[in-house]
């Protein structure tokens, strides 16, 4: 099994993504990782109240938010790569169109 190298690009954790995916045995359709990245943000959302002090369930589960943040991270490459897109020249491109936004 490989390991992320250290200073990793998007592109490589991109890459990492899809080599451990098929040997992870993982076999989803786009619809079913869409699905999958709002339950993880719903728990990235769940960490980060934990933090804030705001009130949760006792008995649930709450992992932390580094992790939570990582698994948003591993499920949006998994999608990026179902479409063939880089993520990198996504962000890029769409803060090419941000800057010229007026923010208020």
């Amino acid at each position: 099994m490989a390991h992320i190298k250290a200073g990793a690009t998007l592109r490589d954790l991109q890459e990492y993504t899809t080599v451990h995916f098929k040997e992870r045995g993982f076999r989803t359709t786009p619809t079913q990782e869409c699905l999958l990245l709002i339950e993880e943000v719903g728990e990235l959302a769940k960490a980060i109240r934990k933090e804030s002090g705001v009130t949760t369930d006792p008995d649930s589960h709450v992992g932390n938010i580094a992790h939570e943040l990582a698994d948003v991270l591993w499920v949006t490459s998994a999608i990026a790569n179902m479409y063939d897109i880089d993520l990198e020249q996504a962000f890029r491109g769409k803060e090419a169109i941000n800057h010229k936004r007026t923010w208020s």
